[in-house]
């Protein structure tokens, strides 16, 4: 049969955890803070154990949920104040649903350029006196 691991709360004034101790409130705290949108919000890296594993599961997912904050800023940014359309949202190397939530990005940005790519093609070959040039009403 398996070894099985206890968690169970730290008592109150116990600065340090082994491996079967974990701070509840500690936990609670910061995963409130998370929910509000505190990205600052962070479990102690001295934790050791299942405990030790929890907060560094934890603390990964505020970091990668600041990046993809970030990204989005840097992406508003560059693509809808700088015009620079062909820059596209990245993490890096994720998987599963960041990678989707990332590829929907991309997918809307490139959705929004294409049509003001059309219209600044058909745009310009008027302004070089080409009136041969359409563009469909309506964007697939």
């Amino acid at each position: 049969m398996g070894k099985t691991t206890s968690v169970r709360m730290a008592r109150p004034g116990r600065s340090s955890l082994n491996g079967n101790e974990l701070d509840a409130k500690r936990l609670l705290t910061a995963l409130v803070a998370f929910k509000r949108g505190d990205f600052s919000a962070r479990l102690p890296d001295d934790w050791t154990g299942v405990a030790g594993k929890i907060a560094d599961a934890f603390n990964e997912l505020i970091r990668t949920n600041k990046r993809m904050t970030h990204e989005l800023e840097r992406i508003r940014r560059v693509v809808g104040k700088e015009g620079r359309i062909t820059q596209r949202a990245s993490l890096g190397d994720v998987s599963d649903s960041w990678a989707r939530a990332i590829g929907s990005i991309n997918d809307l940005i490139g959705d929004l350029v294409h049509p003001t790519s059309e219209m600044a093609r058909v745009i310009g070959a008027v302004a070089k006196g080409n009136f041969s040039n359409t563009m469909a009403t309506e964007i697939e």
